[in-house]
């Protein structure tokens, strides 16, 4: 099942299904107020009665006509049509790196630290991990990603990421961009978290797609970054080359680290874009998944 929110004009902020392209209204059999995220609060309910989220959904009435197509509400938000909005407010997400061999080699390449610190991680046991944020930090389809005010080489970073229960299940599979100041990362590897953490320095959508319907391990992750109307970069990479397994990732998590139902985490990248397409102020930059969908960012300079 493929899983969505979507705000309409005459209804406000809704709950919706994909289906065969086309994006289906439900309505929750339990009341919920207006301040409430529905589609956390129905992740909120799967992980209690440690069911799936399609088992809980199949049971909402749907709509019996489409408010339009995924490609057609996949556009700036605007209050006079419908369009796509964040899934949902991630109580937090968390990123591992270095999962992909690619990764692991420019990276190591490229930092001022004379050690092949990175191919280290990718073959250790223990992963690379890192807090990316929540709130402002983390958005949305067709919502602005930022560029730091310091950094010259802010990245794309087209990530698979899943959405964990407390109990370390898998509840759903969407498309991430850790976007990531690469240039300050690269001049000191402890320099990390600023290089990952900072106003829009993440988006994830456009769906929520649940495990019953993927194999996590075969889907193509393709980015395009568009400038002035040109395609500057595109690449594509499968998921069967990650190095771990999402369990593995889990196990790490958490390990002493109590993590809240509808956490979403990504799973590292395995595309690097070139230096000639760092990051502008007006960007466009997509990241597309089988069965996930695109997710479509701006960039703004800060």
């Amino acid at each position: 099942m493929k899983l969505l929110r979507y705000y309409d004009p005459t209804h406000g902020i809704r709950l919706g299904r994909l289906v065969d392209s086309q994006i289906f209204g439900v309505s929750p059999t339990k009341a919920y107020s207006e301040s409430e995220d529905i589609l956390l609060s129905v992740i909120h309910q799967a992980d209690k009665e440690k069911t799936g989220l399609a088992e809980i959904v199949a049971s909402f009435p749907m709509d019996d006509n489409p408010v339009g197509s995924l490609g057609g509400l996949n556009i700036s938000h605007d209050p006079a049509k419908p369009h796509l909005l964040q899934p949902y407010a991630p109580p937090e997400v968390w990123a591992f790196g270095v999962t992909y061999k690619r990764s692991a080699e420019w990276r190591s390449g490229d930092t001022s630290i004379g050690e092949r610190i990175y191919d280290k991680v990718y073959e250790s046991e223990r992963p690379e991990m890192f807090w990316k944020g929540n709130g402002a930090r983390i958005v949305g389809p067709n919502e602005e990603l930022c560029i730091r005010t310091d950094s010259t080489f802010t990245a794309t970073e087209p990530e698979l990421a899943y959405v964990v229960g407390s109990h370390d299940n898998i509840l759903a599979y969407t498309a991430c961009n850790d976007f990531s100041a690469w240039d300050i990362e690269r001049d000191n590897p402890l320099y990390l978290p600023q290089s990952k953490i900072f106003l829009g320095c993440c988006s994830f959508g456009p769906t929520l797609l649940t495990p019953d319907e993927v194999d996590p391990y075969n889907l193509n992750i393709a980015c395009a970054i568009h400038r002035d109307g040109k395609l500057v970069y595109e690449g594509t990479v499968n998921s069967s080359q990650i190095g771990r397994t999402f369990e593995t990732l889990n196990t790490y998590l958490s390990r002493n680290n109590p993590i809240a139902a509808g956490t979403v985490v990504s799973t590292g990248t395995g595309l690097i874009v070139p230096t000639e397409a760092a990051h502008q102020d007006g960007d466009i930059v997509e990241v597309s998944i089988d069965e996930i969908g695109t997710l479509r960012n701006p960039v703004k300079q800060l």
